[in-house]
């Protein structure tokens, strides 16, 4: 399984594919498929059957596809996208902006 420097939450910037250049938040992370889900990209139409002993109604919905993770870059809240890493601070490992070197918020 591989470990992925961005969490759900975070600012992210697509640097590839038709949705280049828009930032969306995350939504969820997949990291045993190295792909995460964000707000507003790579929206795909989905068919919905109707049930009709639920009482739902049938259609077409959006819905956000997961796009791989190298693909997409954290935005710094100071110097806007930029590459992550990671400084021990006492027994704890927290990430840092490599442009200014400003701590970022980690997942709980």
């Amino acid at each position: 399984m591989q470990s992925l420097n961005i969490h759900r939450n975070d600012t992210v910037k697509v640097l590839t594919g038709s949705d280049r250049g828009k930032t969306g938040r995350v939504l969820r992370v997949f990291p045993d498929k190295g792909t995460v889900l964000v707000e507003h990209v790579r929206v795909v139409k989905k068919t919905i059957s109707g049930k009709s002993g639920k009482r739902t109604q049938g259609g077409i919905a959006d819905q956000e596809s997961p796009i791989n993770v190298s693909n997409v870059m954290l935005v710094c809240p100071n110097c806007g996208p930029a590459r992550v890493g990671y400084k021990a601070e006492g027994t704890s490992k927290v990430r840092i902006c490599k442009k200014c070197g400003q701590t970022l918020p980690t997942k709980k």
